[in-house]
């Protein structure tokens, strides 16, 4: 992809917030169609749009350091 270089910010909290020209994959290689130029990852694990966050962290309490 061209573009924006990526960058990749961590939210306190929350979820990782990847902005700029990436491509995701699944573990098996397979791209992850995304609709946005940024994207929320989720880094709980409990998100049900997984590898997306869905906000779930908040409920769960989820912290970092």
């Amino acid at each position: 992809m061209k573009g924006r270089p990526a960058t990749i910010s961590p939210y306190p909290d929350g979820p990782l917030i990847v902005r700029g020209d990436v491509e995701l994959l699944s573990a098996d290689g397979t791209p992850i169609p995304t609709r946005r130029r940024t994207v929320a990852l989720c880094r709980c694990g409990l998100s049900s749009i997984k590898p997306f966050c869905d906000g779930t962290h908040k409920a769960a309490g989820f912290r970092t350091e």
